[in-house]
């Protein structure tokens, strides 16, 4: 057993005796990045200096006895799409290439005030775009499980780092299932949070009505501690909600007697055989606990990922409008007058999977389009989140695959980008949704993880959490490592 096998409460419970130090914490962590990385490729930006020194000073406050924040010593990896101040921040993007934040996320102070320690920034699809992390402009994300497979994206750095033991937890972003699906393919635990439940402030913007920072961690235990540090209001954010942020750990209680599961057929049809015997197998042992379920329908379902499309496009549109060469990131130095710096600077920074997506929501916010396209698909979004509205009444939970098959190979589906937008279709209706959700493993296809998708109603995420630690208990998937 290495220190990354112990829980967030154990390693607590380690310091606390002396058993070990935040020294030794940090220095594991580089040592398994050393060991690993160049393999998996789950880092971009190294913070072993900062690390090391921040551990140092966390050790000589160990030795005084004073009071410690919830994840205090805990290296943690964060994905290079959330400012860091002093920390090189690029999006996995030549864009930002250059671009050294003066502030941090929200997210990312709330980790420090609860003095996690930051080792690096995670590898990721360029500006988030992607769900295999081979749109990254640096280079891919491989799958610890098989370095010829991908490790699921935009997240997949993320997830790959936790896999691979490479950071005790991590933090991704989730737009239409970026957390959730790198955490399935990967074998780990990854948490949507209701959207406004975490602040996006200092979030780079891909899609505004949709993008949510959550924890990427090993097992559910660690998830509520991430969780309970980084939710809650922030006035920096216009859209964070103002809502009370309960104890997440006191969720965890293992009851799930009586609890009512609604399983929508829609999530069952055309997945892979082995995944769909997984997450029967995964409900049978609920059943097993006292949950029942139920076999739903979500009707609108079958529309959510050309909906999504058209309306995270036409946000990334509006949001990546600002890169422009002018203000911050890479400039053209080919450029002879405005109009041509911006096209150079656009040109040159940008990757064909960003280019891709400007131009879509570019023409479907145009005029004479707007109404048969966005308009259109925003009121398939009301539609798709009033299906879970209305299972909600009877239901406590919904439970499904996080993905329809396992991770697939490396380029395999580059030249499809079809093809590669469909693998998010069991995740994005919850992001539409904007209620929470939660990937656990739940067993194996062909030898490679595959994920429960454990779905709640908004700002619900203690039953979430209680649901998946429950079944994690009964389980022994996620104790599952693979052999690099």
């Amino acid at each position: 057993m290495t220190l990354f096998d112990l829980r967030l409460q154990e390693i607590h419970n380690r310091l606390s005796k002396k058993e070990l130090s935040v020294t030794d914490l940090v220095g594991e962590a580089f040592a398994k990045i050393s060991e690993r990385d160049e393999r998996v490729g789950a880092y971009l930006t190294l913070n072993e200096e900062g690390a090391r020194a921040e551990a140092a000073r966390l050790d000589n406050k160990l030795a005084g006895g004073e009071a410690r924040g919830l994840l205090f010593g805990l290296p943690v990896g964060i994905k290079d799409n959330m400012v860091t101040e002093g920390l090189r921040t690029t999006c996995a993007s030549q864009f930002l290439s250059n671009y050294d934040p003066i502030y941090d996320a929200t997210a990312v102070a709330k980790l420090k005030q609860a003095e996690a320690v930051t080792i690096g920034k995670l590898n990721m699809d360029e500006f988030a775009m992607g769900g295999s992390n081979e749109n990254s402009s640096f280079h891919p994300v491989r799958n610890p499980w098989d370095l010829n497979r991908v490790p699921g994206g935009s997240s997949g750095g993320s997830a790959a780092a936790v896999a691979a033991g490479e950071a005790y937890f991590t933090l991704g972003s989730d737009t239409g299932g970026s957390i959730r699906q790198p955490a399935s393919y990967c074998g780990v635990v990854g948490l949507k949070p209701t959207y406004g439940l975490v602040s996006r402030y200092g979030l780079v913007a891909f899609a505004s009505s949709l993008d949510q920072i959550g924890p990427i961690t090993k097992n559910v235990e660690d998830s509520a501690y991430v969780l309970q540090a980084i939710a809650g209001h922030d006035h920096k954010d216009s859209t964070s909600a103002n809502v009370d942020v309960p104890d997440y750990l006191a969720a965890l209680t293992g009851d799930i007697k009586g609890l009512r599961i609604a399983v929508p057929k829609e999530y069952l049809e055309g997945v892979d055989p082995q995944v769909k015997a997984s997450v029967m197998e995964a409900l049978k042992v609920l059943e097993g606990m006292g949950a029942v379920w139920e076999e739903v329908s979500l009707p609108h379902t079958e529309y959510a990922v050309a909906a999504y499309y058209l309306l995270a496009s036409s946000e990334a549109s509006s949001n990546l409008s600002r890169f422009d060469g002018v203000r911050y990131g890479v400039r053209s130095d080919h450029a002879g007058n405005l109009l041509d710096l911006y096209l150079e600077s656009r040109s040159q920074g940008f990757g064909p999977e960003v280019k891709r997506r400007i131009m879509l929501g570019t023409y479907a916010l145009s005029s004479g389009y707007y109404d048969a396209y966005y308009l259109k698909a925003q009121k398939v979004r009301t539609l798709i989140k009033r299906d879970f509205d209305q299972t909600f009444e009877k239901y406590d939970v919904i439970i499904g695959p996080t993905a329809p098959t396992n991770a697939f190979q490396l380029g395999s589906q580059v030249d499809d980008p079809l093809t590669m937008y469909l693998n998010d279709i069991l995740t994005i209706p919850v992001s539409l949704a904007g209620v929470p959700a939660i990937s656990v493993p739940c067993g194996f296809a062909d030898g490679l993880p595959v994920g429960l998708q454990i779905i709640g109603k908004a700002f619900d995420e203690s039953s979430v959490l209680r649901v998946a630690h429950a079944f994690e208990a009964q389980t022994d998937h996620h104790k599952q490592r693979p052999a690099l």
